[in-house]
């Protein structure tokens, strides 16, 4: 039985690319200890840097037994431990578990680089208590598939080795080894959802149904099919749609239907990487979709809002205004420190067609209406009117950076996309994505992209 189980360790190991680190998430309980314990065998006949990672929640006095347990453990197997202490918030609103989940993951992300693999332990009894917990909630597709057995996560890859496998399975391969662990105290405390799930009800139900912890798994398995199928679609939509996921074209986002709106606006923004917005929140916004064209149509949730304008609906995290008398001395070339945050630019006057002039005395300010630039080749120009001319959003206008050099605006940027909005004759200005190819930069001037090429985060 013990070498079907490290077989399973030993394949999956073997997927992962030569060279790539292979954390283990190590709480000392039975089913991480038996999966390091299998990882460190592997690891002799198929070699990568393996390590454990423990993170230490600090909510209880077990934890100090924990971390001993641990230790013991990888000294044993030759395996380096790494110890992440972390602080819990349980003031959020998201509930014990949940807190402990964010701060763990949050460990996680701290601790990989960039194409590492991350193994958890989690076995068939855990998804289906998570597509439980995903049903009483009222879940759709995405919360009832439950764990994947591997997906993309920061950088890194998250893999669950033992998802298929029953926890009475698990059990009786450590007790073959002889292995040891540590019994956490706060498993037996029902007040908490998943215990009250895994005590009281999944007994009660194999008490009528034997195999309910397996069909609960397999219709987890079979959202996750469905999951990936609705996503197929949801691509397919926003192709149709513009491609953009902050973007979407009004008129062919109407002409679907409500359901697979809804999907698309939430696949839309999981590829941005925004929260999904909460039921009743989709289901307002979907009904102001069809509002007027003129109306001022926005919906917030936590971490996002939706905002349509000129046949375009905009999918973006809250925006923040510059506070009216905001400003700040800027010698043209250091990073800017602004109240949205620091931004990459750069300006310099022109004394004549190829040279540079001085750098600096700038004053940086939020924008107050009526400025007006002087363009090369086309005289004076209202910022508003150009504004309106390169279909910058009205939301989006109060919070970018006028350069004003005395009375003069020299530049304006765009914060929120470190780019060159306006230029006016006989300065430079260089921005963070493109250079000084800003719509209304100066006729001839060369600007050159940062060696990131990267846009706003």
């Amino acid at each position: 039985m013990i070498e079907d189980v490290q077989r399973l360790i030993d394949d999956a190991l073997a997927e992962t690319p030569p060279g790539r680190r292979v954390w283990v998430a190590l709480s000392g309980g039975l089913d991480s200890s038996l999966l390091l314990t299998l990882a460190a065998r592997a690891a002799h006949r198929h070699p990568r840097p393996l390590y454990a990672l423990h993170v230490d929640h600090g909510l209880q006095a077990a934890s100090a037994e924990f971390i001993r347990h641990c230790h013991r453990l990888c000294d044993r197997l030759g395996v380096p431990l790494f110890i992440e202490r972390v602080s819990v918030d349980v003031t959020a609103g998201r509930g014990l578990e949940g807190a402990a989940r964010e701060a763990r993951y949050a460990a996680f992300a701290a601790r990989l680089s960039a194409g590492d693999t991350l193994w958890l332990a989690q076995h068939r009894r855990d998804q289906a208590e998570t597509w439980l917990l995903a049903a009483l909630r009222g879940s759709g597709m995405r919360g009832l598939a439950g764990m994947p057995r591997e997906r993309d996560w920061a950088g890194s890859r998250v893999v669950r080795p033992l998802r298929e496998l029953p926890r009475a399975r698990l059990e009786r391969e450590a007790e073959a080894i002889g292995l040891g662990w540590v019994e956490d105290p706060s498993n037996v405390d029902e007040t908490l959802d998943r215990n009250f799930l895994r005590h009281r009800v999944l007994p009660l139900l194999e008490s009528r149904w034997p195999r309910a912890e397996a069909s609960l798994a397999r219709s987890a398995t079979l959202a996750g099919e469905a999951d990936g199928l609705l996503g197929e679609l949801a691509a397919l939509d926003l192709t149709a749609c513009g491609s953009d996921p902050g973007r979407l074209a009004l008129p062919a986002l109407k002409a679907l239907s409500a359901p697979r709106r809804r999907l698309l606006i939430r696949y839309a923004c999981q590829c941005l990487g925004l929260p999904t917005p909460p039921t009743a929140r989709l289901s307002a916004l979907d009904e102001q979709l069809h509002a007027r064209s003129d109306a001022q149509v926005q919906v917030a949730w936590p971490g996002a809002e939706a905002r349509c304008w000129r046949e375009e609906l905009y999918l973006q995290r809250p925006l923040a205004d510059l506070p009216a008398d905001w400003q700040v001395a800027w010698d043209g070339r250091a990073v800017l420190e602004t109240p949205l945050g620091w931004r990459s630019m750069q300006l310099e006057r022109r004394l004549e067609a190829g040279r540079s002039g001085k750098r600096g005395g700038y004053r940086v300010r939020a924008r107050q209406g009526g400025e007006v630039l002087h363009l090369a080749g086309r005289g004076r120009r209202d910022l508003k009117r150009l504004l309106q001319e390169v279909g910058l959003p009205p939301w989006r206008r109060q919070a970018l950076l006028v350069v004003w050099d005395g009375e003069v605006v020299a530049a304006v940027f765009d914060p929120l996309e470190e780019a060159v909005l306006a230029c006016s004759a006989g300065y430079w200005a260089e921005d963070r994505v493109c250079g000084a190819e800003g719509p209304y930069a100066e006729e001839g001037a060369e600007g050159s992209c940062a060696e990131d090429g990267a846009g706003i985060d």
